[in-house]
């Protein structure tokens, strides 16, 4: 049985157009009963560590997958990714770029800092709610979550 405050999925997105749309795309799926959205990478880092507006979150309960945009204001995605990827406590999350982005090095950059999967966001509608519907359904229902 999953913990009560257990978070599937933290979506990092400043576009609520996409942001929406993925959520209700996975909910509609049923494939997360837990979504947390939060709108830039501070927002994303004080989640995870439970710090400020979070900091009544118990930290333990870490989310199945993070699906986190490059492109975000205050602290961006790859930051976020080392930061996450370098602390022992929160490196195994499995972390998901989902993004506009087909840089070369936002994608070297990616992998370099440990991403498990780097994914450039289909522009049309449909394309992109069955992207995150793939996702959703391998990082939450086949992934096998490392458990420490």
């Amino acid at each position: 049985m999953k913990n009560q405050g257990m978070v599937e999925i933290l979506l990092v997105e400043d576009n609520l157009s996409d942001a929406e749309l993925a959520i209700r795309s996975l909910k509609k799926s049923k494939l997360a009963n837990k979504i947390i959205h939060v709108k830039d990478g501070k927002e994303a880092l004080d989640f995870i560590a439970a710090k400020n507006d979070y900091s009544s979150r118990n930290v333990e309960n870490v989310p199945n997958v993070v699906l986190l945009d490059l492109k975000l204001p205050k602290v961006d995605g790859l930051e976020v990714l080392k930061i996450l990827k370098a602390d022992e406590r929160t490196k195994a999350i499995p972390v998901v770029v989902l993004t506009s982005s087909k840089e070369e090095r936002d994608i070297v950059e990616s992998y370099r800092l440990g991403v498990n999967s780097y994914i450039v966001k289909p522009v049309d509608f449909d394309k992109f709610s069955e992207a995150v519907i793939e996702i959703g359904h391998y990082w939450v229902l086949l992934n096998q979550k490392l458990t420490v």
